[in-house]
């Protein structure tokens, strides 16, 4: 699981060694960077991705360093006493050289310049390494591809972390404009402080989604340095809910550094609820693996000793994406009734095509578990918002179920029934209506 995001700089005037009391004009940030790295050793990560705009940069793939372990220096800045080593996070690679497979994503996993660590990698382990040590890097580049092709490998980041089940922090590394004062290092041009401007209120806001649309105009003329690493950070974060916060932001040697976290919610109700963690269990062990999941032992009672019916929804990008049900208990328990039921939508579900394992990480979960059946008189029984409807007719039988998109009124419930059973609504059927407790992602 994703554990955190930063977006960190690497200036390194920001060390005493090479700052030599300049450092000093810019302790905002090194307040905060100690600030970031104090939060990493107190979550205790087992791996730490860091995207380092440094990284070699390649015209048309990703960019992974593929090695045993790494060193680096800051001799090419005239200090021999900073050195750092790490060890690479093979396993973690390997989840996702097997992601981007699937996706179609280029990525490079290579030894090229993979045992030397660049300054932007190196920047971020230096402070890190003063609080804490007992993790493993996975290190990425980025590449002169477009903002949604970074998007979505960031996206596929987050699947390779979902995937190995290490507890992971992600560090997107590069500084913002490098033309912000007319005696800095590259000059002035005015896009620079307004390119400044528009990252630290998205980084402060945590409205990433505009990552991807700045003004190309506006983006070359502040030359930048970390945009695609922070875009790629977006994709990691897209499905997931997060607090924001800008630890500082400081210009003052004509470059912009900041420093910002992304802290994700525990809000997916999948990993609290054990309904839909048991829903989501079962389609992904089905999809991964071709098995059928066994009951896990650890449920609640009432999911191990009660029987119902049970409808699993599966929805994508907040459209329906499959779902099958049993309207009468069909299983020895509700556990049962879930993991076979969130396998048939996933896989049988006539109206659509089978699950792909490239979309697990896009699917959220609803679980329904049926009250008991209560036959009424007419329409006028009905309540869309409370109730489901069940029509029957002989062997005809359709069922709809409450608090539906797009369902309004009992005479739309009805009609939708009947129409799903296949019967005449000018002829004589039966109507019972049910309740259902649902659970659901928030």
């Amino acid at each position: 699981m994703i554990l955190k995001a930063y977006v960190l700089p690497h200036p390194p005037i920001i060390l005493p060694e090479i700052g030599r009391g300049e450092e000093k004009k810019i302790k905002d940030t090194s307040t905060a960077f100690h600030r970031a790295a104090r939060e990493i050793a107190e979550l205790k990560p087992e791996s730490i991705i860091i995207c380092s705009s440094h990284s070699p940069l390649l015209r048309s793939a990703f960019y992974a360093a593929n090695a045993p372990d790494a060193a680096g220096d800051l001799r090419a800045f005239g200090i021999r006493t900073i050195h750092e080593e790490v060890s690479y996070d093979l396993e973690l690679l390997k989840f996702l050289q097997e992601v981007t497979s699937e996706r179609s994503i280029a990525l490079e996993a290579t030894h090229l310049e993979a045992s030397t660590l660049d300054h932007g990698t190196l920047l971020p382990l230096t402070f890190i390494h003063q609080y804490y040590k007992d993790f493993k890097l996975l290190r990425l580049g980025m590449s002169f591809l477009g903002p949604e092709e970074h998007f979505e490998f960031g996206r596929a980041v987050a699947e390779a972390v979902l995937r190995s089940n290490k507890r992971t922090v992600f560090i997107a590394s590069g500084d913002l404009s490098h033309v912000l004062k007319a005696d800095g290092p590259y000059g002035y041009r005015e896009e620079g402080p307004k390119l400044d401007s528009e990252l630290s209120d998205i980084f402060a806001s945590g409205e990433l989604d505009r990552l991807l649309h700045l003004d190309d105009n506006l983006v070359e003329g502040a030359q930048e340095c970390g945009l695609r690493t922070f875009q790629i950070m977006a994709g990691v974060l897209a499905d997931k809910d997060f607090d924001s916060e800008l630890y500082s932001y400081e210009g003052t040697f004509g470059v912009g550094y900041a420093v910002a976290a992304f802290s994700p919610k525990d809000k997916d109700i999948n990993a609290d609820d054990p309904y839909l963690r048991l829903a989501r269990a079962s389609v992904e062990t089905f999809i991964r693996e071709g098995k059928i999941l066994p009951t896990p032992a650890d449920l609640p009672d009432e999911m191990l000793k009660k029987q119902s019916g049970v409808f699993v929804t599966l929805y994508k990008d907040n459209n329906l994406r499959g779902c099958i049900g049993t309207i009468e208990a069909a299983r020895d328990n509700i556990a049962e009734e879930i993991i076979h039921n969130a396998v048939s939508s996933a896989k049988y579900d006539p109206r659509f095509p089978s699950v792909q394992l490239s979309e697990l990480d896009q699917l959220v979960y609803s679980v329904d578990i049926l009250g008991e059946k209560e036959e009424v008189a007419s329409v006028a029984d009905l309540d869309p918002d409370r109730y489901g409807v069940i029509v029957s007719s002989g062997q005809r039988r359709g069922l709809l179920l409450p608090r539906l998109d797009g369902v309004v009124t009992a005479e739309d419930q009805l009609a939708i029934a009947l129409i799903k059973a296949g019967l005449d609504p000018d002829r004589d059927y039966k109507i019972e209506r049910f309740e259902v407790h649902r659970h659901e992602r928030g």
